[in-house]
């Protein structure tokens, strides 16, 4: 349970640094933007450091097997999934919404998320934090 939650979280993250790549190289951080994003700068690297930090305690409990660690470790990956829930419902409406090409200069940052990526991000972090919870129930 412990390596299918790290391969799990690994996997997760891959999808988020595409993600986050995607949000920073389409300027989505800067303010004066032609459209400037909906997600703000704090959630988004909120998000990401707390997933990462996470990942990094995940990892250290592996090596050290430190039973305590798991249970921080989970807290922290559920509170980066809230932060996760936030950013897709600030999400859905511009996808919704959105009539013009993905490479359409004027849509935010995030609306040219491709859509694959952000559903198997949303279902291995998920994935994450189940296989995390049911590791900290065995410890």
């Amino acid at each position: 349970m412990d390596v299918a939650a790290l391969i799990a979280w690994l996997l997760t993250a891959t999808g988020g640094f595409v993600l986050l790549g995607t949000w920073i190289a389409k300027g989505g951080h800067r303010r004066d933007a032609a459209r400037p994003s909906r997600f703000p700068p704090g959630l988004v690297f909120g998000h990401f450091l707390l997933a990462a930090l996470g990942l990094v305690l995940w990892i250290v409990y592996l090596a050290a097997d430190s039973d305590g660690l798991t249970w921080v470790a989970f807290a922290i990956v559920a509170v980066a999934a809230l932060l996760g829930f936030a950013l897709l419902f600030r999400w859905l409406p511009q996808v919704r919404d959105r009539a013009a090409p993905s490479g359409d200069a004027t849509a935010t940052a995030e609306a040219q998320f491709p859509i694959p990526v952000v559903v198997l991000h949303g279902l291995l972090g998920a994935t994450t934090l189940v296989l995390v919870l049911l590791a900290a129930l065995n410890a």
